[in-house]
């Protein structure tokens, strides 16, 4: 029986029959937000990203299912979705040394402009951590980089189940401090370099802030985290409210994601902390960041509880949480006023953060 306060004892009578009857009546009002994420997964969805959600029900079905057996056929439906390059600006592919004992990295760069002096993006793409390409991003960080007025970088970091977190994030820290030492050479500002992901490559742009801050050799000066993959403890040893989660990406998709970044099941004590940017233990002296999350996507609560800490430590931080978005809803959804919104606040936060006054 729930905890009952002294006036609801009174208005129960203080019989044993008006007791039991008012703590069903409050377990029965307690699981209807429960009951109907249950029946119909749509109904905490915003209005305007219902059909959005209804379309993506199927991709959701199939990560859900994803195995290391059937990884390659995901990623070569991804890869057959990803959208062509535009003209200008313009995009240079290139290989790059990766770090000590570690294989090259490709590269790709875009609106490079020697000589310059403008902000730059190092950029990491989602896809839980197994999926996803660089090849993939290109076209909206094209759109990026013209309205801004910057050059953005974004790394082909290696994937796991086939190469853990300790490769894919060095590959990713490889690139950052190529952008850094080659600033002059891609028309870039050293002091106005920020790191910028999606999902996953939220979890690595929060992991480069991290490592950044720990090695020093590259100042950086914001982080843009959208709805990023922060801790693997999420739907593996805490639970979340049944409405989050339910679209797109899901706890079994994530269980999965991040067993195969860590090397080892998600969420035990064994867990590196150098993996998970949640497990962190200071997160004291980070850059700048903006944080940005659907309502009732998987990640709200361990994006909400990261932008908790930072702001605890001093971190200037902007976290802008979407009523009734999904996972990845602002690339599903593009069309609807929420997700333009949604589109507009990562620039805006972008250009502020990085402007010539500021950084």
């Amino acid at each position: 029986m729930t905890e009952l306060t002294r006036r609801e004892l009174m208005l129960a009578g203080m019989t044993l029959p008006g007791l039991l009857a008012l703590s069903t009546t409050r377990s029965a009002l307690a699981a209807l937000p429960q009951a109907a994420a249950a029946a119909d997964p749509l109904s905490f969805v915003h209005p305007e990203l219902r059909d959005a959600a209804r379309r993506a029900q199927p991709l959701g079905a199939a990560l859900s299912g994803m195995t290391a057996e059937t990884l390659p056929t995901m990623r070569g439906a991804a890869d057959a979705l990803t959208p062509p390059p535009v003209e200008t600006p313009a995009v240079e592919r290139r290989t790059i040394p990766g770090s000590s004992g570690q294989p090259d990295v490709e590269i790709h760069i875009i609106n490079a402009r020697a000589g310059a002096s403008r902000p730059g993006i190092l950029h990491t793409h989602g896809g839980g951590y197994v999926t996803g390409s660089a090849s993939a991003s290109v076209r909206p960080l094209q759109e990026v980089a013209a309205a801004l007025d910057c050059c953005a970088v974004t790394v082909e970091y290696r994937l796991a189940p086939e190469t853990t977190y300790a490769g894919s994030v060095e590959d990713n820290y490889a690139s950052l401090l190529w952008l850094y030492r080659h600033a002059d050479e891609v028309g870039v500002d050293p002091q106005r370099l920020a790191v910028m992901g999606e999902s996953a490559g939220g979890g690595h742009a929060a992991l480069l802030a991290i490592a950044a801050r720990d090695r020093g050799e590259v100042p950086l000066a914001f982080q843009l985290l959208v709805y990023p993959m922060l801790d693997d403890r999420t739907g593996s040893t805490r639970e979340v409210p049944p409405q989050m989660g339910r679209i797109v990406w899901t706890a079994t998709a994530n269980r999965f994601g991040w067993g195969a970044f860590l090397g080892q099941e998600a969420g035990g004590a064994s867990v590196p902390s150098a993996a998970v940017p949640a497990r962190v233990a200071s997160v004291e002296g980070l850059p700048p960041a903006f944080i940005g999350v659907g309502g009732i996507d998987l990640f709200v609560l361990e994006d909400i509880e990261y932008a908790r800490r930072l702001i605890e430590a001093g971190v200037p931080t902007q976290l802008l949480v979407v009523p009734g978005a999904f996972h990845g809803f602002d690339g599903l959804a593009a069309e609807t006023d929420v997700a333009q919104k949604f589109n507009a606040a990562k620039l805006d936060a972008l250009r502020g953060a990085l402007a010539a006054d500021t950084a």
